[in-house]
């Protein structure tokens, strides 16, 4: 069962969904709760050159060498504008910090305006877990032709909920594998931690 508007600024008020800042109730819709693009991006770079990124490697050089060699973050300031590039990825954060009970789940999607323009909000990974607390880490994609301006406090996408038929007993926040625990900034595939 998925929660309508009533339901969602109910969990809300009760602190069973707990949303950090604080969202006006004009944020909630239908059976969905928008969500804002903060000022965090994780930029790859293009002078990098490599053969290919190995997903099937599983240490801490590989995951070292996403993060310092071939990306970096960067904190845009003073409501100024990010461009997205044509045919460019980039990581980006919701504004909010979201933690979810162990008997709900939720999921992102991007804007339909935003797709509209050629931007694709959230590549994959739009299931948030039971448990789960921390920022929404967003893969930012321009498919279009024109650079994308964006900045902090635009609506991004939005979140809906659907209430499980009793808790999780692995819920995200107890999970000792769990590589996304708490994120609060951009972090890169952990994917060197995955088990096969």
């Amino acid at each position: 069962m998925f929660l309508c508007d009533k339901e969602i600024e109910k969990w809300i008020e009760n602190k069973k969904i707990l949303i950090f800042p604080k969202v006006s109730k004009n944020r909630i819709n239908g059976a969905s709760l928008d969500l804002t693009l903060d000022n965090r991006f994780r930029i790859f770079s293009k002078s990098y050159k490599t053969g290919f990124i190995d997903c099937t490697v599983r240490n801490k050089k590989n995951y070292t060498h996403l993060k310092e060699t071939m990306s970096k973050e960067i904190i845009i300031k003073n409501n100024k504008k990010f461009f997205l590039h044509p045919k460019n990825l980039v990581l980006a954060t919701t504004t909010e910090t979201l933690s979810l009970p162990e008997n709900l789940l939720g999921f992102f999607n991007g804007r339909s305006s935003l797709a509209r323009i050629g931007l694709i909000v959230h590549a994959t990974a739009q299931f948030i877990d039971p448990g789960w607390n921390g920022k929404i880490v967003l893969e930012l994609y321009n498919l279009g032709e024109l650079p994308i301006a964006l900045k902090k406090g635009i609506i991004i996408g939005s979140v809906f909920f659907s209430l499980l038929n009793e808790n999780s007993v692995r819920p995200y926040n107890i999970k000792k594998n769990a590589k996304y625990k708490n994120q609060s900034s951009t972090l890169i595939s952990k994917i060197n931690k995955d088990t096969f």
